[in-house]
């Protein structure tokens, strides 16, 4: 019994700050989503009124935050995969035995993650531009045309795509590079002495020993990814056609733009559980598979 009063006692602190800045605002978006919260209410706590689960019944009718669901998992479907997939190559590439500065790669390659978002924004912007960008201009020469890479809905969510996995990719590259150096070479040696290719190899040996490694990057890429919203709020504010509006910058803006804060905080609560069941889905698979 002492030696558990001083677990608890040394995790105090801890849970006090995980209740403090977690629990407690997600008690509190729950329970102004049930409210008519606006800039009325935050001048007059009087003009407060409790309307129930009006928010999320409104929310549910309004084909903006259907689109911005659909632009978000359209988003977390390609980007994550792309991003993971970039993420783990970079890896393989950093930690091959014919690899050379190795030091300089893995800060070049991680910088991009600790640049800051506007100032990329811009130069991406420059990159991406119809006339004068370098992406078109490198199109032009095997004979593209121009693409308007933020103006036209179709395109514009790919940039978005394209332009978040460079900018976060570095870190799980990072994560993956530590996982690869816990993988005992010696089953890397058993394997060539099987006459087991590069590529099998890969698929039997690296694989299985980043499976754990490959669970965590995944639900970290995922809960990021779902809160889509500094790289359309910079490059497209939404736009053209609301093709870039996700579900936080829908909250944003019904938040910070219109002051229906009630409703944002339903939008919130959403997110919340939608990321909930998306992290509760993958540990029940990695369960199933053993991963866990």
């Amino acid at each position: 019994m002492k030696g558990q009063g001083a677990g608890w006692l040394f995790v105090a602190p801890a849970l006090a700050v995980i209740g403090l800045f977690f629990f407690a605002p997600a008690v509190a978006a729950l329970g102004l989503s049930l409210t008519d919260f606006d800039i009325y209410a935050l001048a007059d706590w009087r003009n407060l009124r409790f309307v129930g689960l009006r928010n999320y019944t409104e929310l549910l009718a309004n084909p903006l935050f259907w689109q911005a669901l659909r632009n978000t998992l359209y988003f977390v479907a390609v980007g994550v995969p792309l991003s993971i997939g970039a993420s783990l190559a970079a890896a393989l590439l950093l930690d091959s035995r014919l690899a050379r500065f190795k030091g300089f790669f893995r800060t070049a390659l991680f910088a991009p993650v600790v640049t800051t978002l506007v100032a990329v924004a811009v130069i991406w912007r420059y990159l991406l531009h119809t006339r004068y960008g370098l992406i078109n201009y490198a199109l032009g020469a095997v004979g593209i045309s121009p693409i308007d890479w933020l103006g036209d809905p179709r395109w514009a969510m790919p940039a978005i795509i394209l332009f978040a996995v460079w900018k976060n990719f570095g870190y799980n590259m990072l994560i993956f590079v530590a996982g690869l150096q816990t993988i005992p070479e010696e089953l890397y040696e058993a394997a060539r002495m099987d006459g087991a290719s590069a590529l099998r190899r890969f698929w039997h040996v690296t694989l299985p020993g980043l499976a754990p490694v490959v669970l965590l990057v995944s639900l970290l890429t995922i809960a990021g990814y779902l809160q889509l919203f500094a790289e359309p709020y910079v490059m497209t504010q939404g736009g053209p056609g609301q093709s870039t509006v996700s579900v936080l910058y829908f909250m944003y803006e019904q938040g910070f733009k219109w002051w229906n804060l009630g409703v944002a905080s339903a939008v919130a609560f959403l997110l919340f559980l939608m990321m909930l069941a998306v992290t509760f889905v993958q540990l029940a698979v990695a369960r199933r598979r053993g991963v866990l």
